[in-house]
């Protein structure tokens, strides 16, 4: 209960301390940047005292909190993680951290900034460890709103698209789908014997028949924030239009909330629902692999090229979860971490040399490996780890993801078809060809050939504080990747205990 209280907490209380520190002189500045370091640290502590502490072999939900609230109509302050949860505070608990470094380079309305900061990281832990659909969906939208905000008042201009263009379209695609997702809540509470605790839903006689019929609008209202395709054109624009370390909580956590909502609210509650209907998933995840890679081997803004590809990777998740077998989804949530540390990682970067250049086109760079030594070499471990080299986390859950769905067969929901796994796969695989293509040409552009003599004075990061983040999230990529045990432990002993998984615990079961 501790944990959860301080992952959940610390930051809520950091974000009503701002508001009380004055933003006068350079000094004010510095102690907000203090204070939010701060909190996100005590938040990080809490987080990996959660993965260490928690329990494999144990009961399914740990570090309880619960509280009622409204009994009248079955909301109560429940709060928990199993080995999903875990998994996910950790990514958003590293993310927020590392963006709270980044975001120094802000000096403009610095304590609004870390304000909505830090209340969209506090609306991300409490969806992460929520087991009350009415707090689930309330601090679902108290993550989305402020990105508003954020890439608002501290976003640019992303392409030919404005910072206001980018935000609108962001907010409305958002914002339906969670209008989509939140008839469906309430259609599950009524069904369900009028409870908001997931848990108790999850054990509710609900009819196949409603399952099935409930399923789709469950599933296309979070997926926008995936984003699945084609619901995914305002996310490269948001990515594009973001601050650096609005970016990085965007493509690192943000985009993981819908995976998240999907496997606990869709799984869990309506296991005959995904069922069947994930074979049809398995087929849109294939457009989300090879489009998403193909418009990124076609962009020369560094941002649109990592927020196309992230909108690929992203499709290998929902390809881990349409397999319903404890590997294959392991993966996929494995997948959301190791892709959120790297997004992380790559809009910090971005961000280290947009700031002095003032431009993230391709073709504006080159030799900047000269004058950012230390970012170049970070930026090519990043590369290598989004195209899948060994030895990081995203090789070891892309072939999970793999595995899982070579050995799946998906059926087609109202026909007579059922696709074999070897197609999607196939799919997969080329996306890991297309990624690795444009990847290493935005390297040999940005910081390899002839250096650019307008970059001249370009600073390097030189310090220990500036490397820290970037040095952090790259020991992160490695540890896991190397030894993915460490964290596919945890995850598979969540996954195991998800409804449809443990009735069908077996991919031969889907044969």
């Amino acid at each position: 209960m501790l944990w959860t209280l301080l992952v959940l907490l610390t930051p809520a209380v950091a974000c009503v301390r701002l508001f009380f520190l004055p933003e006068k002189t350079d000094a004010d500045k510095g102690r907000i940047r203090r204070t939010s370091i701060a909190a996100t640290t005590v938040s990080l502590f809490a987080a990996l005292m959660m993965w260490m502490g928690y329990d494999t072999g144990g009961p399914r939900w740990q570090f309880l909190m619960e509280m009622e609230w409204v009994p009248s109509v079955g909301i109560g302050f429940n709060f928990g993680a199993d080995g999903i949860s875990v998994a996910m505070v950790v990514l958003t608990a590293f993310v927020i951290w590392a963006g709270c470094f980044i975001s120094s380079s802000i000096t403009d309305r610095v304590k609004e900034h870390y304000i909505l900061l830090l209340a969209l990281v506090t609306g991300v832990f409490g969806v992460f460890l929520s087991l009350d659909l009415f707090f689930f969906y309330f601090f679902y939208e108290m993550a989305v709103i402020p990105m508003y905000l954020l890439i608002g008042v501290w976003g640019s201009r992303a392409a030919q698209y404005s910072k206001e263009y980018a935000t609108m379209k962001l907010t409305l695609y958002l914002t339906t789908g969670a209008v989509v997702a939140l008839v469906g809540i309430l259609a599950l509470y009524y069904e369900g014997g009028q409870t908001f605790d997931i848990r108790k839903l999850a054990l509710a006689d609900i009819d196949g028949g409603t399952q099935k019929a409930w399923f789709p609008v469950i599933f296309l209202g979070f997926a926008a924030i995936v984003p699945m395709w084609p619901l995914h054109s305002w996310s490269p624009i948001g990515h594009a239009a973001a601050p650096s370390a609005v970016s990085m909580l965007h493509a690192g956590v943000l985009m993981k909330l819908g995976a998240y909502a999907i496997l606990r609210v869709g799984f869990d509650i309506l296991p005959e629902g995904a069922a069947h209907w994930m074979g049809w998933v398995a087929v849109l995840c294939c457009m989300n692999i090879v489009y998403g890679g193909l418009v990124a081997m076609a962009q020369r803004d560094m941002k649109f090229i990592i927020g196309f590809s992230s909108s690929s990777h992203m499709g290998y998740v929902l390809l881990g979860l349409a397999t319903l077998g404890v590997v294959g989804v392991s993966g996929a949530v494995f997948l959301m971490f190791a892709h959120g540390i790297m997004t992380a990682l790559a809009f910090a970067l971005i961000g280290w040399f947009y700031d002095q250049t003032h431009t993230r086109v391709v073709d504006d760079l080159g030799g900047m490996i000269k004058q950012l030594p230390f970012v170049g070499t970070c930026f090519v471990i990043m590369a290598m780890a989004s195209a899948g080299l060994p030895g990081f986390a995203n090789f070891a859950s892309e072939l999970l993801v793999i595995l899982g769905a070579w050995d799946s067969e998906f059926a087609l929901a109202g026909t007579s078809w059922a696709i074999p796994g070897w197609i999607p796969v196939t799919a997969a695989i080329w996306g890991i060809v297309i990624s690795a293509t444009y990847l290493l040409r935005a390297v040999r552009d940005a910081f390899f050939g002839p250096p650019n003599p307008r970059w001249a004075e370009l600073k390097d990061a030189s310090t220990r504080r500036t490397r820290l983040p970037f040095v952090t999230l790259i020991v992160v990529l490695t540890f896991t990747g190397c030894f993915p045990s460490t964290i596919v432990d945890t995850i598979k002993s969540g996954v195991s205990k998800l409804r449809p998984v443990a009735e069908a615990p077996a991919e031969e079961a889907r044969r």
